[in-house]
């Protein structure tokens, strides 16, 4: 169980204002100015990559200014790199399954994660209904649409109006700032989500839906729909490298004995069917979604999160992925490298 109610996080979180903590260097960079210097030279490296294109099998993500593009980096110290539009507010998209599943797994436990869900990489694309054919858990894991779908079915609530307000609460205090529904994005996926109240039924005929199809479906679309900025998401991401704790608000949001299990997933699923090449190149676990953005975590020291809509055909932003790999090396952050930067 949580250590305090989602909504009691949220009031507690809310009662601080994000100020960077006053500490002498990073654990994240030799020290700041490195660490700023690097952020603005991948700004700059791929301020004008145009490969890709925004997703456009749900409406409103086509409608997004293409050349938006925003890094930030937050530390577990509680500092604030950016550079770029950092403010700009997008929807989370499949981001938001590592918090979700965050949230199932404190309440059921690691062990029904493997039970119920799976951790297995799927090796195909993320709203794939072939892999539900294939895989032996059927969701194959909590990263792909059909593993997120059956994750959301086994929230606890006695409602799915109960289950959504404890997540939008939960995504709020790890981001240490209240998050809010973009309405347009989730008017504009649920009107187009077919495919994913297929594979909600398919699931449910299968016995590993947890819940009502149609319901599960909603409050899915409706967690992909929150907004964030780059910002945002990086404290998000900055929580799990904290073993849990909100850099800024100090609070304990998730059980620090369930990151490990959390970022394993990540590494190996959470950038889709290109996950294994992401984890060759740099050694990080992250998490992409449709809507732009990635956040990669280094544990221990924070997490680098960046924006820009136009993806590849994987589903993960270009320029994006290409940023956080330019920093990760140039700051020598790999999780598999003993000389990785912070190991002291």
């Amino acid at each position: 169980m949580m250590k305090k109610t989602y909504l009691g996080l949220l009031v507690f979180c809310l009662s601080f204002t994000l100020v960077e903590a006053q500490v002498e260097k990073s654990p994240v960079a030799p020290d700041y100015n490195k660490l700023q210097q690097i952020i603005d030279e991948a700004y700059k490296l791929f301020e004008n990559d145009s490969a890709g294109a925004p997703a456009d099998y749900i409406p409103e993500l086509a409608r997004v200014e293409p050349d938006l593009f925003g890094i930030s980096v937050v530390t577990v110290d509680g500092r604030v790199f950016s550079a770029g539009h950092v403010e700009h507010c997008f929807s989370i998209q499949s981001i938001s399954k590592v918090f979700t599943l965050a949230m199932v797994m404190e309440q059921l436990g690691q062990q029904a994660i493997l039970e119920k869900l799976g951790a297995e990489p799927t090796g195909l694309p993320f709203n794939s209904v072939t892999a539900i054919e294939q895989q032996a858990t059927r969701v194959g894991n909590p990263l792909v649409n059909a593993g997120a779908i059956a994750t959301t079915s086994l929230l606890e609530g006695k409602s799915a109006a109960a289950k959504w307000k404890n997540i939008l609460a939960f995504y709020s205090a790890c981001a240490g700032e209240e998050l809010e529904l973009l309405k347009d994005i989730y008017e504009s996926e649920a009107a187009t989500n077919a495919r994913n109240q297929a594979i909600a039924r398919l699931l449910d005929a299968y016995g590993v839906m947890y819940d009502d199809p149609e319901k599960a479906v909603d409050v899915y679309t409706r967690q992909c729909s929150v907004g964030i900025t780059t910002k945002q998401l990086a404290a998000m991401g900055a929580t799990l490298a904290a073993g849990g704790i909100n850099p800024f608000t100090g609070v304990e949001v998730m059980n620090a004995e369930n990151i490990p299990q959390i970022l394993s997933i990540m590494l190996s699923c959470g950038m889709y069917d290109y996950s294994g090449t992401w984890s060759y190149l740099t050694g990080l676990p992250a998490k992409s979604g449709v809507g732009g953005g990635i956040v990669a975590v280094v544990p221990g020291k924070g997490a680098i999160a960046a924006f820009s809509p136009r993806l590849d055909g994987a589903g993960n932003s270009i320029r994006a992925q290409k940023a956080i790999a330019y920093i990760s090396q140039q700051l020598n952050i790999n999780i598999f490298d003993p000389q990785s930067v912070g190991v002291e």
